[in-house]
């Protein structure tokens, strides 16, 4: 899944602030209605108005229990709309009281995320390796508890084009002492008794899954949806990393949204490069879906010094910085918090290059989520509901002592 990469800089796309419905009174000397009074319990997103402290703000993007008068500003999710209040009196007091204007509702009303399978506010996501290649074998229900998360990788391509499935594979089988397709399934349904979301990975590395036309949309959709009702998966993972047709990839997925319900889970593992500019294919694919995706945990490694979201300056990979300056790009431009993991290798070999200590990883999360312990770079806001991280792979992590689980789980619990 996880090697080396050929590097490109790209810009960043600026992200546009929403503007806000306000009410002008009739009278000459008139003042803007104040909005709906925020609420710390209510969800708005881009566009949304709310009133606080005598002032109007409007919402940027998806944002909850994020005061406008201390989160407001260029870089922060509520843009300052002025003063607002009742109309002034006029010169000459008038012989009936003046009538309060009425109050404008929320341009949109507000609605929640999407739901991400009862998966905790900030959660630890593994791959399970189906296959053997020198990291720890495993049957499935051996995943160390820490784990949230789990995507099986791979789903396999057919020869029908979009089409997916699963196979056990024989050396794995082997290596764990035998694997039946039957003991697969009840080691699903295990994990699930324990809490814990398993969903099934398309791509990776070798992958040759290609959805380019309605048609392979559509044999996607429909072959995914028969491995989740084969082996109880909930959710699928887009790990395409040899391209992906943002447009058809999008309507296999909404396909699939259908036939499951509002509980799929959507995961996806971008490479570094694909979350540089929103206007390419897997940036957006992810916008495109914004409203049915749960996450996307793109992979900070083998991918060489790459610009941040301050488009200024090449970060090296294998740092706080590197990570933090990166992941601001999918925050700044409009994915959610809730909807950005951090993804990193393991061990030193489960990857070519970025591999860092666990602690690192929870200082940028730190950095990230309450503007601590970052490095010379400083995120331009703070994003308390980053979802988590995500790392390649659990059997790698369990190779190297389980340092990665035993270290992140802990933090992203008391985030």
């Amino acid at each position: 899944m996880k090697r080396s990469r050929s590097v490109i800089l790209a810009t960043v796309a600026a992200l546009a602030a929403g503007s806000a419905a306000v009410y002008v009174s009739s009278t000459a000397t008139a003042a803007v209605a104040c909005a709906p009074a925020w609420s710390a319990s209510a969800v708005y997103v881009g566009g949304n108005s709310a009133s606080q402290n005598g002032r109007n703000y409007t919402a940027k993007w998806w944002t909850q229990n994020e005061s406008p008068a201390t989160h407001s500003g260029q870089w922060d999710v509520w843009a300052d709309k002025g003063a607002c209040g009742d109309t002034p009196p006029p010169t000459t007091p008038p012989t009936t009281p003046p009538t309060t204007p009425p109050t404008m509702p929320p341009t949109t009303p507000p609605t929640p995320p999407p739901p991400n399978g009862s998966l905790p506010r900030h959660f630890l996501t593994g791959y399970w390796q189906n296959f053997d290649n020198g990291a720890a074998p495993l049957k499935l229900a051996a995943v160390p508890a820490a784990y949230d998360l789990i995507a099986v990788a791979f789903a396999d391509a057919t020869a029908n084009p979009g089409a997916v499935t699963f196979n056990l594979d024989p050396g794995l089988a082997s290596a764990v002492g035998g694997y039946t397709d039957a003991q697969f399934k009840a080691d699903v349904a295990t994990l699930k008794q324990r809490g814990k979301k398993v969903v099934i990975s398309v791509g990776g590395e070798k992958g040759t899954v290609a959805v380019n036309s309605t048609a392979a949309a559509t044999a996607f959709a429909d072959s995914a949806h028969r491995l989740i009702t084969t082996y109880g998966f909930d959710g699928v993972d887009i790990d395409l990393e040899n391209g992906l047709n943002p447009t058809f990839m999008a309507q296999a997925l909404r396909s699939l949204r259908s036939k499951v319900g509002a509980s799929l889970i959507i995961t996806m593992a971008p490479q570094t490069i694909d979350m540089q500019n929103a206007a390419s294919s897997y940036f957006a694919l992810a916008l495109s879906i914004k409203d049915i995706l749960t996450v996307v945990f793109t992979q900070y490694y083998n991918s060489g010094s790459m610009l941040g979201c301050d488009n200024s300056f090449a970060y090296a990979q294998g740092t706080v910085n590197f990570l933090t300056a990166l992941a601001c790009i999918p925050l700044q431009n409009g994915l959610r918090p809730d909807q950005v993991a951090l993804g990193l290798p393991a061990s030193t070999r489960a990857a070519g290059g970025g591999y860092v200590a666990p602690a690192v990883v929870n200082q940028a999360l730190d950095c990230l989520a309450k503007g601590t312990n970052c490095g010379s770079f400083r995120p331009p806001a703070t994003y308390p509901a980053i979802a988590g991280a995500m790392t390649w792979s659990i059997n790698w992590d369990v190779s190297n002592g389980n340092a990665f689980a035993n270290t992140v789980k802990p933090h992203l619990d008391s985030l």
